[in-house]
């Protein structure tokens, strides 16, 4: 469940229509900036039709809004942004303001004289309505109030920006001009340009009430859609910092400043900044004017509410749990059925982990609809499908749900929940073991997300539904053996999710999980182990688990058995039913490691029972494998032989390559054992079956570089030769496995025996 706040983003706090801070009094004026604009608007309307291009007067007119929307930037960048879009444009523009600024002051009062005649005549250069005709008439009008010692100013501060801008276009040139001659300091004026424009943003002054919304709507909008592009979390701060300066008031602000907080897991910061929010906006009587007592309530009510949000985003529940009953409690007196249902929602998020949950989440989807908010509806069936995957309902059921809840997401135009159920379908086929429809679904969500862009070019692909699809894909792509296109994937999150970003733990743990698989296929236990602190620091019960399934490797059975038991306890605990189940197999394995294959018959039979319980026929699958082998330990080779019949055929559509290895040298081994009985002949042909299933094994455990079972296959293939008198190919096998043997040597165990 995301933000539960929307209603409250944004909204100007003005009382009588004055916003209460000493620098927001005034709606807008009069900058060297600003002139500067005002020169380049009237060289536009000044030029001809045929002096431009079609092509550069369309790239002037998108210059044109960030210039009259954004902050104040200096005069060599507005040079170049001019120049980019139409260089003879940028020179007459840079003599205009030169003649400005070196005259006297009636050049600047004759320009601003002559700006109304832009509005004069019966066609005239600028429609009075238009947003460059509202944005000159503004420049007119706040010229026109001020006295003449603000008009002196102002002219000196024209003069000041116009010498600022000259240095900077010389030390920009001498820079240039020294990078020719020296390659090396290239990366030193990148830097510098760098730094340069942080400071243009930071010196910029006040800025006024326009370019404040501006600036905290676009920072909000990147921050939710596109995190990278927005300002790093420090300087965003800094910016947030330097405008409260001005007006401590401004309640939007403190809330994107929360937002900022957030994105760096500040607890103390965000709940601070979250709680200024909300003081100022009751303080300033933004609310109760234009809505009486209601206001007020209203805003303590959405308070709470946000604030027991924050607390569960922490994993503080009791904190989170206290602060949703306060919401309750106001919401309740003042008869507000929108501001229930959300906390109705987050009481589900709360109370998940209980039985009768459902019931709670069932009823909110109800109210959801009847009080006509889709999007509470929408998220409503999202979790209850999830509850329901967890639970084994069928997959028929889920898609038909999850149908229900697209037809209402293009209804309403919910692209950001269209995502999300195209990611939790992609994780669904996933839990399912059905990785092709998996990675048909992710793909096609990276599709979708590729189309169309959001406002200023920002692609709506930076979101956690994006996240978690690419992380699948990498973890299909590294289950099949293709380590490259894996990696490929993870450089492509990183580049999208940095380190600091909320989203960044994804791939973090994605990342951490492959390469332990890939050290442990290598052989590398001590590296698997060194990775394992930082998998547990991102999820400890998976971190857990790869411990004991090192120390298994590392045949210190005792230590990884108690791990095991431990984790299977918390695990029925907290019903995490896919890890119960692993578990159980790992368990089970360490008991025929053990020597010990009927203790293991048991728990493999509850694996497979809580496997077709909960419909993951992957690990089905897998237990079923597993119980082939006890019984091919035990000496029934043909009853093993019919149990890998039923197994097979789901681990060979949709299983990972080692999977799919360890399937086909289980049946070599069974074919090799239930020849046992047969003739001469019928037994060579057995044989030969089997030393085909094996190379096919080989070649799935290549793929993924797994030394170790190669080892014993090329082991079995060798004894499997010389029984058939094939010297050659014996010795062929014989000296790899020495090779391999010499790399790796066994841990005790009887290969023969391996799975």
């Amino acid at each position: 469940m995301a933000s539960v706040h929307e209603s409250l983003y944004f909204n100007p706090m003005m009382t009588n229509g004055v916003v209460h801070a000493n620098v927001f009094g005034i709606k807008d004026w009069v900058t060297p900036y600003k002139i500067a604009v005002l020169v380049l608007l009237n060289e536009m309307g000044r030029t001809g039709e045929g002096a431009v291009s079609l092509l550069e007067r369309r790239r002037l007119n998108q210059l044109l809004l960030p210039l009259l929307q954004g902050p104040d930037i200096t005069l060599s960048k507005l040079y170049k942004l001019i120049e980019e879009s139409c260089p003879q444009l940028a020179n007459s523009v840079q003599i205009r303001i030169k003649l400005m600024a070196e005259g006297e002051l009636k050049d600047m009062e004759q320009f601003f004289d002559d700006l109304s005649d832009s509005f004069s005549g019966t066609e005239p250069e600028v429609h009075k309505t238009s947003v460059v005709g509202l944005f000159l008439r503004h420049m007119i009008l706040a010229y026109s109030k001020l006295s003449f010692s603000q008009v002196f100013k102002l002219y000196t501060a024209l003069q000041q920006y116009f010498q600022n801008g000259e240095k900077k276009t010389v030390e920009d040139a001498d820079m240039e001009l020294t990078s020719r001659e020296e390659g090396e300091r290239k990366m030193e004026k990148e830097e510098l340009d760098v730094s340069i424009r942080e400071e243009e943003v930071s010196c910029s002054g006040p800025l006024s009430q326009k370019q404040a919304e501006f600036f905290l709507s676009q920072q909000a909008s990147l921050l939710k859609n596109d995190e990278t592009k927005a300002l790093t979390p420090a300087s965003l701060q800094k910016e947030l910092n330097n405008l409260l300066k001005f007006n401590p008031d401004f309640a939007e602000a403190h809330y994107l400043s929360y937002l900022n907080n957030l994105r760096v897991q500040d607890v103390f910061s965000s709940t601070h900044s979250l709680l200024h929010y909300f003081d100022r906006l009751i303080l300033t009587g933004a609310e109760s004017k234009s809505n009486g007592e209601e206001g007020y309530g209203r805003s303590l009510r959405y308070a709470a509410l946000n604030l027991a949000a924050l607390h569960c985003r922490f994993g503080h529940y009791q904190q989170a749990e206290l602060a949703l009953q306060e919401a309750i409690r106001i919401a309740q007196e003042s008869n507000d059925h929108v501001c229930l249902q959300h906390c109705l929602s987050w009481l589900y998020v709360l109370g998940q982990k209980r039985s009768d949950s459902y019931v709670l989440l069932e009823h909110s989807v109800k109210k959801a609809v009847h009080f006509g908010l889709p999007y509470l509806a929408s998220l409503g069936i999202q979790s209850l499908v999830q509850q329901r995957a967890f639970a084994g309902k069928t997959a028929n059921k889920l898609m038909d749900a999850l149908k229900d809840s697209d037809l209402l997401h293009w209804k309403h135009s919910l692209s950001e929940l269209i995502d999300i159920s195209i990611a939790q379908k992609t994780a669904i086929w996933r839990l399912y073991g059905r990785s092709t429809m998996a990675l048909q679904q992710a793909q096609m969500l990276l599709s979708m997300n590729s189309l169309e862009s959001v406002n200023a070019g920002v692609q709506q692909n930076n979101t956690e539904s994006f996240a978690v699809a690419l992380c699948h894909l990498a973890e299909l792509h590294a289950e099949q053996g293709c380590f490259a296109a894996a990696s490929e994937v993870l450089k492509h999150l990183k580049e999208r999710f940095p380190p600091n970003s909320q989203h960044a733990q994804l791939w973090m743990l994605c990342d951490q999980k492959i390469q332990f698989d890939r050290a442990m296929n290598d052989g590398k236990y001590h590296l698997a182990d060194s990775l394992v602190t930082g998998i547990t620091a991102l999820n400890s019960i998976e971190g857990v688990y790869r411990k004991a399934v090192v120390l298994q490797a590392q045949n210190q059975m005792s230590e990884a058995h108690k791990l095991l038991q431990k984790l299977l306890i918390h695990c029925q605990k907290i019903r995490n039913t896919e890890m119960v189940i692993s578990v159980l197999l790992s368990v089970a394995e360490l008991y025929w490691r053990s020597s010990s294959p009927t203790i293991a018959l048991p728990v493999l039979l509850q694996a497979l029972a809580l496997s077709k319980e909960y419909r993951l026929q992957y690990l089905a699958s897998e237990t079923v494998l597993n119980l082939a082998f006890a019984q091919l330990i035990l000496g029934i080779p043909e009853q093993a032989l019919s149990l890998l019949h039923m197994a097979i055929e789901p681990i060979l559509a949709d299983g990972a390559v080692l999977d799919k290895g360890r399937a086909m040298f289980l049946v070599a081994k069974c074919q090799v054992a239930s020849a046992a009985s047969y003739d001469p002949l019928k037994k060579a042909e057995a044989l030969e079956a089997a030393i085909e299933n094996l190379n096919e094994a080989k070649n799935y455990f290549a793929k993924v570089d797994c030394k170790e079972q190669i080892r014993d296959v090329v082991y079995f293939q060798a004894r499997l030769y010389h029984t058939l008198g094939k010297t050659q190919e014996r010795n062929r096998c014989a000296m790899l496995f020495r090779q391999l043997y010499q790399e790796l040597p066994s841990h005790g165990v009887p290969l023969i025996n391996h799975l």
